[in-house]
C-alpha cells in the first residue's frame, strides 16, 4: 500500500512539474528583448533601453504598448540580476516558483501523509499577468497624470483606484467597481487605476500606501474615499466632491432674478425642468463642466411653487426639458427635450449656447475665445464691437445694437460690446481720442492677426446712434467685407484687457485661505499620517516652546513680585560679591596643579600620540623654536602659559625649526595670510625666521590656530594671526620687509602671548583646517 501510494505522489509531482515548466516557458525574457543567452550585461541593457523608448505608453500610442512596455520591464527584471537570470537559465524560471528538482524532498517529503503543494505551480487570477482587461484602458503613468489628468480635473471630477498584484482585496471590491465605473463614465465622470507595482511614484505621489485604496480627483485636489464600498457610497463620494453652489434651486419666487442676472454675470443662464425631487448628477457634473460659460438652475416640476413657472414657459411635465436663456428672460434662446438626457446631448446643447448674443468683453480669456486669431483665409472671424458707455443713455443703442446682431449672426461673425469706463484702452485706441464720438457709442469691425495684440480694424464713420440709417450702413460693411477682407485697412496693437470681474485681493485671500484650512482639516483626519508627521511636529514642538516661554514668565514675574526690591547698599554689596564668586571661579578653573610648566619636544616617536591621536576636545600648543633661541623662549614661554597649566586639556610642546622646517612650512601653507606661497626666485625664503611662532594643534578635528611673534619696532602691535589685533596693525606690520633675525629681541617675541592664549580657550581665534596631519621626519 506504502509503495502504491508512493507511486501515486511521484505521477502526480511529474504532472505538476510539467505544467509548472509549460507556465513559465510562456515567457521568454531573451525572446522578448531580442538578445541571446549568452549576451553581455551591456548588450541586455541597450536592448532594454532601445526597446523601452520605443514601446514607451506615453511616446507609443500603440494599443498594446502598455502590455508590451510591462514585458520589457519584467524581463530586464531577471536578466539583470544574475540570480534570477541562472534560475531561469537552469529551471526555465526567474526563481519565484522553485524547481522541482531542487526542492522536491521539501515538496514530497512525507508520502505516506498526503502532498505538499507550493504556491508557485499555480497562477491565481489577482496575478498582474491575468488581470482584469476592462482596467487595461482606464491605467494611469505618472506624466500622463501629471499632464492630463489633473489639468482635466477641473473640467470633470475622477475616480480613481489604486490596484496591486497578490491583493485580495481588491478582488472583492472589483465586482461593485465594474457597475460603478461604467455607470459614472458615462455620466462624465473620469475613471483611473493606478498599479502601485508599477506606478510607486504615482502611487506615493497620490498618498496611496496601501491597496486598494479609492480616491477622487477634483479641480488639482485629492480626497481619499473611506466609506464601504457600495454603488450608493460611490456615487455619493463622487457628488460630494462638486462644489455644493453649482446648481441653483428655482421657483416661483426667485426665477425672475435668476434669470435678470444673466446681463450683470455676463453669462447666460440655463434651466432644467423635471421630475426628479434631487438634482441628476448628470447635469451637475455639465454644470461643473461650463460652470465658467454658464449659470444653472433646476425647477422641480412636481414641487408645490413652481406652476406658474411651468406655465410661463409651456413646460410638459412629463419630459426633461432644458432651456438657455440670455439678454431676454421672457423667451429662450434655446430649448431641448428627450425623455432620457445623455451627456452628448447636453454637450452639444451648452457648447453651442456658451455665450450671449452680444456678450460683453470682460476679459482677455473671454476677448480671445469669442474673437479668435485667422488660421487661413478660409476661417476668417470677425467682430463687431460696440463701444459703449455705462448708463440709461446708452441703453437705446445697446439694444439697437442687439437687434442687428440678432439679426445677422453667422459662423463668422461675432457681436460683442465693451464698456469705455472699464477698459479705456482698448476705447482710447481704436478711437484715437475723436471727438465726435465722445460721449457716445461707436462700432468697430475688427480682426485679431496674432496673440500679440496686432489686429486690422474699420471703425464706422460716424457715432452708433441705432438708427434705420445706421443699420444699413453697418450691413453694407459686412457685405463688403465678405468680398473684399482688404476693407480693414487700420492696423494697431492692443493693449490685453483688464479683467471686470476677477474679485478682489482681499476676497481671493479668503478664498486661498479657506481652500489651505479645508486642505489641512482633510489632511488632518483623512490623509495617510506619515505624511503629516512633519507638520504636526512642528506645531506642536512650536506651541510647546510658546507655552514654555509663558510660563517660565509667569514664573519669574511672581518670584519678582514676591521679593521686595533691595536698598543701593545691598545691591552694590551684591554685585561686588557676585563679581567676586565670578572672578574666583574663573580663576580657580585655572589653577596650576603643579609648580611648573611641563614642555615636551614633539618627535617623530610622540608624534601620533601627542597629536594624531589627540583625544577629542584637547589641543597641543606647539611652540617653534631652533637651537639657537632654545632656552630664552622656553624660559619666556613658560611664563606667559603657566596660568593655563590648570587645564587638563590643553598640552604644551616644543618643535625644533632646523630638523621640522618642511614640516612647519606645509601646515603654513594653509594659512595663507601668516605664510604665503614662496617664489622660486625668491632667496630669501630658505632664511625665513619662524622662530618665536605659536601653534595650537586640535588633533582630532584635524585644525590649528596661529600666534605670530611680536616684532620689536611695533610699539603694542601684533602681527598674531586669527584677526588677533587691529588690520591696520596687520597690514604695517606686514609691510615690513626685514626678516633678519637681528632685527628683533627673542625676549619681546612672544609677548602678548597670554592674551592669545585666553583667546584660544574662548573659542574665538580663526582655525585654519587641514585635510591631514603630515609626517613628522
Amino acid at each position: 500500500m506504502e509503495l502504491r501510494r508512493a507511486g501515486l505522489a511521484w505521477v502526480a509531482a511529474l504532472l505538476l512539474a510539467a505544467l509548472g515548466a509549460q507556465a513559465a516557458g510562456d515567457f521568454d525574457p531573451y525572446r522578448v528583448l531580442g538578445v541571446g543567452r549568452t549576451s553581455s550585461q551591456a548588450e541586455i541593457k541597450k536592448a532594454y533601453k532601445r526597446l523601452a523608448r520605443e514601446w514607451h505608453p506615453d511616446k507609443n500610442k500603440n494599443p498594446g504598448a502598455e502590455d508590451k512596455f510591462i514585458q520589457i520591464s519584467k524581463a530586464y527584471e531577471i536578466l539583470s540580476n544574475e540570480e534570477k537570470r541562472a534560475n531561469f537559465d537552469r529551471y526555465g524560471d526567474a526563481g519565484e516558483s522553485q524547481s522541482f528538482s531542487q526542492h522536491q524532498h521539501r515538496q514530497f517529503h512525507h508520502f505516506h501523509e498526503g502532498f505538499y503543494f507550493d504556491e508557485s505551480f499555480f497562477h491565481f487570477p489577482f496575478n498582474s499577468e491575468r488581470r482584469d482587461a476592462s482596467d487595461d484602458k482606464y491605467l494611469l503613468h505618472f506624466s500622463h497624470y501629471i499632464n492630463e489628468i489633473v489639468p482635466d480635473s477641473f473640467k470633470k471630477p475622477y475616480l480613481i483606484k489604486i490596484t496591486s498584484d497578490w491583493c485580495f482585496s481588491c478582488i472583492h471590491i472589483e465586482p461593485v467597481w465594474k457597475e460603478v465605473a461604467q455607470e459614472l463614465e458615462v455620466l462624465g465622470v473620469g475613471i483611473g487605476v493606478v498599479h502601485a507595482g508599477y506606478e510607486r511614484r504615482l502611487a506615493h505621489h497620490l498618498g496611496a500606501h496601501s491597496t486598494p485604496t479609492l480616491l477622487g480627483l477634483i479641480n488639482g485636489r485629492v480626497t481619499f474615499f473611506h466609506s464601504a464600498v457600495l454603488r450608493e457610497n460611490l456615487r455619493r463620494f463622487v457628488e460630494s466632491l462638486l462644489p455644493g453652489n453649482l446648481v441653483e434651486k428655482i421657483t416661483d419666487k426667485n426665477y425672475i432674478h435668476f434669470l435678470s442676472n444673466g446681463k450683470k454675470e455676463n453669462k447666460p443662464h440655463v434651466l432644467l425642468f423635471d421630475h426628479m425631487p434631487v438634482v441628476p448628477l448628470l447635469y451637475k457634473l455639465a454644470a461643473f463642466a461650463y460652470r465658467d460659460y454658464l449659470s444653472f438652475g433646476y425647477v422641480y416640476v412636481g414641487l408645490r411653487g413652481t406652476e406658474e413657472l411651468s406655465r410661463q414657459y409651456n413646460i410638459n411635465v412629463y419630459t426633461p426639458t432644458m432651456m438657455v436663456f440670455k439678454e431676454h428672460i421672457d423667451r429662450p434662446a434655446d430649448v431641448v427635450q428627450a425623455r432620457e438626457m445623455k451627456k452628448q446631448l447636453i454637450d452639444d446643447f451648452l457648447s453651442q449656447n456658451k455665450f450671449l448674443m452680444v456678450a460683453r468683453l470682460t476679459s482677455q480669456r473671454l476677448f480671445q475665445e469669442l474673437c479668435p486669431v485667422k488660421k487661413s483665409h478660409r476661417q476668417r472671424k470677425h467682430c463687431v464691437v460696440l463701444l459703449t458707455g455705462e448708463g440709461e443713455r446708452f441703453s437705446e443703442a445697446y439694444e439697437a445694437f442687439l437687434t442687428f446682431a440678432v439679426a445677422n449672426t453667422k459662423d463668422t461673425l461675432k457681436f460683442v460690446h465693451i464698456s469705455n469706463e472699464q477698459q479705456p484702452e482698448f476705447a482710447d485706441t481704436l478711437l484715437m481720442g475723436d471727438k465726435k464720438y465722445q460721449g457716445r457709442a461707436a462700432v468697430v469691425i475688427l480682426e485679431r492677426r496674432n496673440n500679440a495684440g496686432k489686429i486690422a480694424y474699420k471703425t464706422m464713420e460716424e457715432a452708433w446712434q441705432g438708427s434705420r440709417e445706421d443699420n444699413f450702413i453697418l450691413l453694407d460693411l459686412l457685405d463688403q467685407l465678405r468680398t473684399d477682407p482688404g476693407l480693414l485697412s487700420s492696423e494697431t496693437v492692443l493693449a490685453d484687457l483688464n479683467d471686470e470681474l476677477a474679485p478682489m485681493f482681499l476676497v481671493r485671500w479668503l478664498y486661498s485661505t479657506l481652500d489651505y484650512l479645508s486642505d489641512c482639516w482633510d489632511s488632518l483626519f483623512h490623509s495617510n499620517w506619515r505624511e503629516m508627521m512633519p507638520l504636526l511636529s512642528l506645531l506642536f514642538s512650536a506651541l510647546f516652546i510658546l507655552f514654555g516661554t509663558v510660563i517660565v514668565q509667569a514664573f519669574s514675574d511672581s518670584s519678582d513680585t514676591r521679593d521686595s526690591p533691595p536698598s543701593e547698599k545691598e545691591e552694590a554689596a551684591a554685585k561686588t560679591e557676585k563679581n567676586d564668586t565670578s572672578f574666583s571661579k574663573e580663576s580657580n578653573s585655572r589653577i596650576p596643579k603643579k609648580g611648573f610648566v611641563e614642555v615636551t619636544e614633539l618627535t617623530d616617536i610622540n608624534y601620533n600620540s601627542n597629536l594624531v591621536r589627540l583625544r577629542p576636545g584637547h589641543m597641543n600648543v606647539v611652540l617653534i623654536l631652533s637651537n639657537s633661541t632654545k632656552t630664552a623662549l622656553l624660559q619666556k614661554f613658560a611664563l606667559e602659559v603657566y596660568t593655563f597649566t590648570g587645564s587638563s586639556a590643553l598640552h604644551f610642546s616644543f618643535l625644533s625649526l632646523d630638523k621640522h622646517r618642511e614640516w612647519l612650512e606645509y601646515l603654513l601653507e594653509f594659512a595663507q595670510d601668516a605664510a604665503p606661497i614662496p617664489n622660486q626666485y625668491d632667496k630669501h625664503f630658505l632664511e625665513r625666521d619662524y622662530t618665536g611662532y605659536v601653534l595650537a594643534l586640535n588633533g582630532h578635528k584635524k585644525y590649528f590656530c596661529l600666534f605670530k611673534p611680536h616684532r620689536s619696532g611695533d610699539e603694542g602691535g601684533s602681527t598674531a594671526s586669527c584677526e588677533e589685533y587691529d588690520t591696520s596693525l596687520h597690514a604695517e606690520g606686514r609691510g615690513k620687509s626685514s626678516c633678519s633675525p637681528a632685527s628683533r629681541s627673542i625676549k619681546n617675541k612672544l609677548h602678548k602671548l597670554s592674551f592669545w592664549m585666553e583667546r584660544l580657550l574662548e573659542g574665538s581665534l580663526q582655525r585654519f583646517y587641514i585635510p591631514s596631519w603630515p609626517a613628522l621626519d
